[in-house]
């Protein structure tokens, strides 16, 4: 067996003293989330975080430091998770008008952090609080520390 970890992006958002965040639906319940997704092939990390926080809140994102790589095994399964969650800033202040979101996420939704953390039983995971924690704690690695390269066959 070829054991592969999944490679997940997540985009951590401040603006005006409030964090963007996602409602969607997952394994048959509600719950909250920074925008977040899988890294396709052929993408790089980054514009895997611009296309995940444009599809689940119509905002378009630039990345400007990476907070940190988080690595998570699923508790009920043999999947382990590779997140790679970043911060930045929006490109425009209002969410790109007529913009259809993915259908999995059912909100979009500007929350303090202290809304986040009196939710805790809606977080997909705990790497919603890990993420948040990083950011307040003004955790900012260089993207520079990424490097790609791509193959030439």
């Amino acid at each position: 067996m070829v054991w592969k970890p999944r490679v997940t992006v997540a985009s951590v958002i401040e603006h005006e003293g409030r964090f963007l965040m996602v409602e969607e639906m997952h394994a048959g319940q509600l719950v909250i989330n920074q925008p977040a997704g899988h890294m396709e092939y052929g993408e790089s990390l980054l514009d895997a975080v611009r296309r995940e926080t444009l599809e689940e809140t119509a905002y378009r994102f630039e990345p400007t430091a990476l907070l940190g790589v988080f690595h998570r095994q699923h508790p009920d399964s043999d999947r382990v998770y590779m997140r790679f969650t970043f911060t930045g800033r929006l490109l425009e202040t209002e969410p790109v008008k007529g913009y259809q979101i993915d259908p999995d996420i059912t909100a979009a939704h500007w929350l303090t952090c202290d809304e986040i953390r009196n939710q805790q039983h809606l977080w997909r995971s705990e790497l919603v609080g890990r993420s948040l924690e990083a950011y307040e704690a003004g955790v900012r690695h260089p993207l520079a520390l990424l490097h790609y390269f791509l193959s030439e066959d």
